[in-house]
């Protein structure tokens, strides 16, 4: 969440900042608003002030009965009454206020980092760096068809359990998962993450401190009879733990992995990766999280991405990372390095992880601070995949498919999975 008092204070500073991403804004209602809450607290701050006096009076009347005839009770109560109900109905209205702002707010996104690429959309975005070996080979099968081939996973009857772009996965399917997860796990633990396992279900407050809604109120599962939703990433949970919090700076960076189930719509998608694993509405994913210094969040981002960018490496699998300009930047994002990794059948790089530093945006909006020199501040959070479990396994299909129709398991995996070879089930 932007800050209350930079809007109120220096409007067309915000509306400069966020037409960077492609956003026309014009604040002034959201600005008159503004004036209006601070013009209700001077008002308010002076109907207090002159109703302590009238107690003070009152108390001193009872206290000193000689007193009494410098003024008349009868008529100090009467006004200490119409006072309460003013303050009473001002605060109202203040709450009111108050309110109306903070949705108002809410629905603005992050100020883009001035390190930032400029750019419109996903085609302005900057390519940082490549590894490992994309070369072309003959023959190459799309990992849809090498799981059906080999019985890894079933979607024409999931189909009728849930309904489309949801999946089952069988067999040597289900343990390659469940072989990726705990791998995923353990080597962000031995890179000093601590392991948290939170709810898939969250509440409406968990969604909008890390920025889900309002905006993507759509993209989510909701359950009507309660104030719960199927989380979309482990990102809201992880963001929520430390909500209305004053963290310890010796404490920072804290630093987080959870491996979550994730729900989405995916509206808007429609006829796009129809098939196999890189667009489901359930999927498993693991997330790495920082409770940064706010000092240290741009080294942190760094050490973030090269996190995720070590899982990758150690499973061998080629990636490239890319620098997100300001128009494709996400929603609570000031600066985000997404890593893409090489599916062969379709000779392209597809997004497996975003890493991102979202600085004190989320931080304000779920009231987690730390203290600097003795001044309670907003620490910055920062995100990232460690990594999308589904299309992990879309990359190994494909890039470690042998002409007999195996797949070669990664060697850091071969414990995990207890065999060096995917063969049919």
């Amino acid at each position: 969440m932007l800050d209350h008092r930079l809007i109120r204070e220096n409007p067309a500073l915000v509306e400069e900042k966020l037409s960077v991403r492609g956003i026309k804004l014009n604040l002034s209602p959201l600005h008159k608003l503004t004036l209006s809450i601070k013009n209700k607290d001077i008002e308010l701050s002076n109907l207090q002030s002159e109703s302590n006096k009238i107690s003070k009076l009152i108390g001193s009347y009872y206290h000193n009965q000689e007193d009494s005839s410098v003024f008349d009770i009868n008529e100090l109560k009467r006004k200490g009454n119409n006072l309460k109900t003013e303050i009473s109905k001002l605060e109202q209205i203040k709450r009111d206020l108050n309110k109306q702002i903070i949705d108002e707010i809410s629905k603005l996104p992050n100020f883009p980092s001035q390190n930032t690429p400029a750019g419109t959309d996903e085609r302005q975005n900057i390519e940082l760096r490549k590894w490992g070996d994309t070369s072309n080979k003959k023959n190459i099968k799309s990992h849809w068809d090498i799981g059906e081939k080999l019985n890894l996973f079933d979607t024409k009857r999931t189909s009728r359990i849930s309904k489309s772009r949801f999946i089952t996965l069988i067999g040597n399917g289900a343990r390659l998962e469940r072989a990726l997860i705990n791998f995923m796990l353990d080597s962000h633990y031995k890179n000093g993450y601590l392991e948290l396992m939170p709810p898939a279900l969250v509440n409406t407050e968990s969604l909008r401190g890390s920025g889900q809604l309002p905006k993507f109120s759509n993209e989510s599962f909701k359950c009507h009879e309660d104030d719960l939703w199927l989380s979309p990433t482990a990102e809201v949970p992880l963001t929520a733990f430390h909500k209305d919090e004053i963290i310890n700076p010796k404490l920072l960076p804290l630093k987080y992995v959870a491996y979550s189930p994730c729900f989405r719509r995916e509206a808007g998608s429609y006829g796009r990766d129809t098939k196999g694993l890189i667009r489901l509405h359930q999927f498993n994913k693991v997330e790495i999280y920082w409770y940064s210094h706010p000092d240290q969040s741009e080294e942190a981002h760094s050490q973030i991405t090269s996190d995720a960018e070590n899982i990758l490496q150690e499973l061998d699998l080629p990636y490239r990372v890319v620098d997100i300009c300001a128009g494709d930047l996400g929603f609570s994002s000031s600066r985000t390095f997404d890593l893409e990794v090489w599916l062969p059948s379709s000779h392209t790089y597809r997004e497996i992880s975003s890493c991102s530093n979202c600085l004190d945006f989320q931080a304000r909006r779920s009231s987690i601070r730390t203290k600097i020199d003795n001044k309670t501040t907003f620490l910055h959070t920062l995100n990232g995949s460690g990594l999308a479990i589904g299309r992990t396994m879309a990359a190994i299909l494909e890039n470690g498919q042998q002409d007999d129709g195996t797949v070669k398991i990664p060697d850091v995996l071969i414990p995990y999975f207890g065999s060096s070879l995917i063969k049919s089930n």
